[in-house]
């Protein structure tokens, strides 16, 4: 079939109120993602040409949470029903030939796979309109699906007004469709608002398109790929589908994941094979995990590329990169734009900001380093601190390869300690630290005798 002109509309301009908040309800996050994105991302990872949000309540909010998605804005100020929205949207479909799906904001767990079939079945099903459906156990309130004789759509009946027979079907109306642009804009006018809520209802171009004997489809899905959410408790029960949706695909490609239900990994996230993750693990953004890497619990990784084998121990990684076979922590603190090298250990109670950290460098315990260039096979001591800030600016550290930084230094920035140098343990380093030397900047150690006992401090037995 030639390939038309496609697009989707997504109808994003509703109140939310059940969902009692100041956000606008598709701005709200479904494992790690806004709703909005989750929708937005799958649709257009299809090769749509274009896609055009409607927006309304929080209208601004919403644009900034969607700015870099490259999407067209269409304004409902009245929120009059689904099919005045896409009247409101309907700019952006004329003198247009070819299909527009539409989507609800809401429903964040629409997937890739579900958006090419639903367009391919009703191209090559020669459908004038086609309705998302899904059967389910207990349908409820929802609207049904009625089918004629030749499998069609005959009708879509509210529950209220469901006879019956009506009422056993167990096929729904998921709320968004496919549509040929053309007849879609020829009968968007003959809408009216007569009904008890006064609002104008895209349902109804399908009983318009029926009664002019054009040709409906029914594309039937699972029912965890068209669910909305209104409610906090619905967001928080799409979040489990998603997360178990993530979970398995992980597993399945390779990936040991302990315990599923306890384990938090965003759509975006990417793992190699033989990586382990356990218990409490949140992974966040455009993280990379490579292969053979062990996740120890009740790490949080955002938007970081972790290298093959390294182990993370209940830790922070933030916008940053590690090398690989390194360990960092536990209660380890790395902050972003920092690179950490290979076989290195970040060890516990060490936070690194903005700072590279070259191959074989050991960072054991109880250290702060920031805005740091540190080289290859160094070591730091026990309570090391680069001392990065002024009061007004931050400046830079440069710890050359092999230095040797002692116990309870403060590196005051900036300084430069050169390769093979020592500071030693205790020192306040202000001063350049030349290659091979060893630097000592602290008071030489007095002893005073009797002193106790001349001040009366001495106990007696």
């Amino acid at each position: 079939m030639f390939n038309l002109f496609k697009s989707a509309i997504i109808l994003a301009a509703g109140e939310g109120k059940r969902m009692k908040s100041d956000m606008p309800k598709v701005t709200h996050k479904v494992c790690g993602k806004e709703m909005i994105n989750h929708v937005i991302d799958n649709i257009k990872s299809t090769g749509i040409e274009e896609v055009t949000v409607v927006i309304g309540k929080g209208a601004e909010k919403v644009k900034k949470a969607t700015e870099d998605r490259n999407v067209n804005y269409a304004f409902q100020d009245k929120q009059l029903g689904t099919g005045h929205a896409v009247i409101c949207a309907e700019d952006f479909l004329k003198d247009k030939d070819g299909t527009v799906a539409v989507f609800v904001g809401d429903g964040p767990l629409i997937t890739k796979e579900m958006v090419e079939k639903l367009y391919s079945f009703h191209e090559d099903g020669n459908y004038k309109a086609t309705v998302i459906t899904s059967i389910i156990d207990d349908p409820a309130k929802y609207g049904r699906i009625i089918r004629n004789s030749s499998n069609e759509v005959e009708k879509i009946v509210e529950f209220k007004d469901c006879n019956e027979e009506e009422v056993k079907v167990k096929e729904i109306n998921s709320g968004m469709y496919c549509f040929d642009i053309k007849v879609l804009l020829e009968n968007l006018s003959s809408l009216n608002n007569n009904n008890a809520q006064g609002e104008y209802y895209l349902t109804d171009v399908i009983e318009i398109l029926k009664s002019k004997g054009l040709k409906v489809g029914a594309f039937t899905v699972p029912v965890s790929e068209i669910t909305a959410v209104n409610s906090r408790v619905e967001l928080a029960h799409a979040e489990m589908l998603m997360k178990q949706r993530i979970n398995k695909q992980h597993m399945e490609n390779g990936v040991t994941i302990i315990d599923p239900n306890n384990t938090y990994i965003g759509v975006d996230v990417e793992i190699g094979s033989d990586t382990i993750i356990y218990p409490g693990n949140i992974l966040e953004g455009k993280t990379v995990i490579k292969e053979g890497c062990m996740l120890l619990p009740n790490s949080r990784i955002k938007d970081s590329i972790i290298e093959a084998g390294v182990t993370v121990d209940n830790a922070v990684i933030l916008e940053s990169k590690v090398g690989e076979n390194t360990t960092v922590g536990p209660f380890a603190y790395i902050r972003p734009n920092s690179s950490i090298g290979k076989k290195v250990k970040i060890g516990d109670f060490v936070e690194i900001k903005k700072s590279t950290i070259g191959d074989g460098t050991k960072v054991s315990h109880l250290t702060y380093i920031g805005d740091a260039e540190v080289g290859s096979g160094c070591n730091f001591g026990c309570g090391t601190v680069v001392v990065n800030y002024d009061g007004k600016e931050k400046h830079k550290t440069i710890i050359e390869d092999n230095a040797f930084i002692g116990c309870n230094t403060n590196l005051v920035s900036p300084v430069i300690v050169r390769k093979n140098a020592y500071t030693a343990a205790g020192s306040t380093i202000t001063k350049e630290v030349p290659e091979d030397s060893l630097a000592v900047a602290r008071a030489r150690q007095t002893i005073i005798n009797d002193w106790v006992k001349n001040k009366g401090l001495k106990k007696e037995k």
